[in-house]
């Protein structure tokens, strides 16, 4: 047994000394300038098990953890970064590394001790503490991080002396870029270059300078794309950056750059299958991207890639398989992290919930959900016009109308058509107080617009049915007063034609005023001579006898749905099916 402990102990050192001299720092940190973190955090965790005091090692091994666009471990890496320094309470390394990660968490004035704190027991001479206090600063995914900070102390390390290092500088070019200082950041790359011509890391970040200006600088990024990959063959963040450039714009060369990516990161990308099945999607070829997705769930076990559910909700849906679009989004939002859904997953899941009925309340929630992902006033209003013209098109007018209202309270300055499609949608469902309130807003931004004001008299006409309170009587002829002012009357020829015709009825049924009644007759025919309505009603006002006693008002009656109803003991009844539409409006 003792013989079998010896020749055990004896093997084990053995293949400690294999792997201490096969796996080493520089290895995993090359992995790192690479992004292929699985390999990286396997060697630093190697180093780690091997000497837990190995300081370097620990720091990079908590950058592995916090790196990865997916799985990103910040509460591993801060238990690591802690345990390592109940060991080592004044390792300068790690107490940076814990003010990244404060960072992360926006503690800053805490981020900002542990790097002072780091800085003085190096006394602001270790390079590597430097770079880590830069890089926490610069890091993208950090929203608190303070890039002048971290051009001041990279600066400092640049001063040392025996100063050599390209990392140094490139990590103050992402600094500067972060700082949208565009002319520094190429300085600093072109440094970190003349250290090391080959560090192809700083070739791709002046190419994202340039892709970053639009694509306009296209053959300027693209030269630096491609002098990086020639530095590097390797440099597998030049592939991914491409490959996502071309997503929709040349699906050919994307899935070229997915390819290359894919071959140099093997192992490294461990959703490489639901790349490819995105791509399938990106090429149109929707049923063979579900195929494929169902083959990589089932390859990838009990906890596939949650986004392989959400390409084949997209696919599906795509497919006109609203059952199976919603099948799949039900399991993408179940399995996804919330906080990588992003506006345009809330968005589909609405419109797939939609064509359900009894999912309509969940599918606004989303909507919601997806405008307040969204940064920018176009894409809010995109979102709310997506499910405002869903309603419309099933004849859900009312609904329809409160969406396209939230459009009026994003957009700081809606246009004619915004507040159309929101006042007509309450009009037509006979909601016709809102319906007034929109009318009148247009009213007041396009004043010389007979539009607004012809709505709004259709509007209060609905209300007021009897026409006995003359509530649509000043829009009407506000609108009228317009409409022979303009130069073209063709254009709001049927929203002139419609006031006079309100108001001829008004003027025999409610005044009693024939000459009046007969001149709005009169007025209406110089627009359309032969208006066989106008022409009618005013053969009959001329046989009317006004001296009659007026009839007794009535009470309101009950709006009719975009019909306004006539007036109680009419006479002369004015047409029902006035067009609502304008020339001078486009409509959607």
């Amino acid at each position: 047994m003792n013989k079998f402990k010896k020749g055990f102990f004896v093997l084990s050192a053995l293949l400690f000394a294999a792997f201490t001299n096969a796996q080493t720092l520089e290895d995993g940190k090359k992995m790192m300038y690479y992004e292929k973190y699985i390999s990286a955090k396997n060697i630093f965790q190697g180093l780690v098990t091997a000497n837990p005091n190995n300081v370097d090692a620990v720091y990079w091994l908590g950058q592995a953890m916090i790196l990865p666009d997916e799985k990103k471990d910040i509460a591993g890496a801060k238990t690591l970064y802690q345990q390592a320094l109940m060991a080592n309470s004044n390792a300068a390394l790690l107490i940076a590394g814990m003010g990244h990660l404060e960072l992360l968490e926006g503690k800053t004035q805490d981020a900002r001790n542990r790097f002072e704190t780091a800085l003085s027991l190096s006394q602001n001479k270790n390079i590597s503490v430097i770079n880590s206090i830069g890089f926490a600063n610069a890091d993208y995914d950090s929203k608190f991080g303070d890039p002048a900070y971290a051009i001041d102390k990279l600066k400092m390390a640049t001063t040392l002396k025996g100063f050599k290092d390209p990392e140094t500088w490139c990590i103050m070019g992402d600094a500067y870029r972060k700082f949208a200082d565009g002319g520094n950041a190429l300085k600093s790359y072109e440094e970190a270059l003349a250290i090391n011509p080959t560090y192809a890391r700083a070739k791709y970040r002046i190419g994202k300078i340039y892709q970053t200006q639009g694509s306009y600088q296209e053959e300027l990024y693209m030269k630096y794309f491609e002098e990086a990959s020639s530095l590097d063959a390797s440099y597998t963040p030049v592939y991914k950056n491409l490959h996502n450039l071309f997503y929709t714009t040349n699906v050919g060369k994307s899935a070229e750059y997915l390819e290359k990516y894919l071959t140099f990161m093997g192992a490294d990308e461990p959703n490489a299958c639901y790349h490819r099945v995105s791509m399938k999607y990106a090429q149109g070829m929707f049923q063979e991207a579900i195929n494929q997705a169902d083959q990589c769930i089932a390859a990838e076990g009990a906890n596939p890639y949650p986004n392989l559910y959400g390409v084949k909700g997209y696919a599906s849906f795509k497919l006109g398989d609203s059952v199976g679009a919603k099948t799949a989004f039900d399991m993408y939002f179940q399995k996804q992290d919330p906080l990588k859904l992003g506006s345009g997953d809330y968005e589909a899941y609405a419109k797939v919930l939609l064509k359900f009925p009894g999912n309509e309340s969940l599918a606004g929630t989303f909507i919601d959900k997806a405008v307040d992902l969204d940064s920018t006033e176009s894409g809010k209003v995109t979102l709310l016009k997506s499910i405002a013209s869903t309603y419309e098109s099933q004849k859900k007018f009312r609904e329809a109308a409160d969406w396209y209202k939230k459009v009026l309270n994003v957009k700081k300055s809606p246009s004619k058509t915004d507040l159309y499609n929101a006042g007509y949608n309450y009009y037509r469902t006979g909601n016709f107080q809102p319906s007034i309130d929109i009318f009148s807003l247009y009213s007041q931004r396009f004043a010389d617009d007979i539009f607004g004001y012809y709505m709004m008299g259709k509007a209060n006409w609905g209300i007021d049915t009897t026409m006995a309170q003359g509530l649509a009587n000043a829009p009407f002829e506000k609108a009228i007063e317009l409409g022979e002012a303009s130069p073209d009357k063709s254009k709001v020829k049927n929203q002139l034609l419609g006031s006079y015709k309100y108001m001829i009825a008004w003027a025999a049924n409610i005044k009693k005023d024939k000459v009046l009644a007969l001149s709005f007759c009169d007025r209406a025919l110089l627009v359309e001579p032969t208006d066989a309505e106008v022409l009618g009603n005013k053969d009959a006002i001329i046989k009317m006898n006004m001296n009659a006693p007026a009839a007794p008002k009535t009470p309101p009656a009950k709006p009719t749905p975009s019909k306004p109803g006539k007036p109680s003991g009419a006479v002369i009844v004015p047409s029902k099916t006035n067009k609502t539409t304008s020339t001078l409006v486009k409509r959607k």
